[in-house]
């Protein structure tokens, strides 16, 4: 603080963009694996926001938190669009 003149420089490590493909691909199997229905499970995540819908079995749980919800929508959406040809 001796130098009111000169700035001050910090790099903070940014995260990474979440790939959401990646991650619902990865949460689904978990889902699977566990025996719970995949996409009732997705669907009440995203539509209460409650990370308990989703098993901590391979750290999906932390995994999805890692997206915002209206991403994963969107994604699911983008796939869905593609997949009946509507593009």
């Amino acid at each position: 603080m001796d130098n009111l003149n000169n700035t001050q420089i910090i790099n903070l490590e940014t995260e990474t963009v979440p790939d959401v493909k990646n991650i619902l691909s990865q949460v689904y199997q978990a889902l699977t694996e566990k025996g719970y229905n995949p996409v009732n499970q997705i669907v009440g995540y995203i539509m209460s926001g409650d990370p308990t819908y989703i098993t901590s079995h391979g750290n999906a749980r932390s995994l999805i938190m890692k997206a915002e919800r209206d991403e994963l929508v969107e994604e699911l959406l983008t796939a869905y669009i593609k997949n009946n040809e509507w593009d």
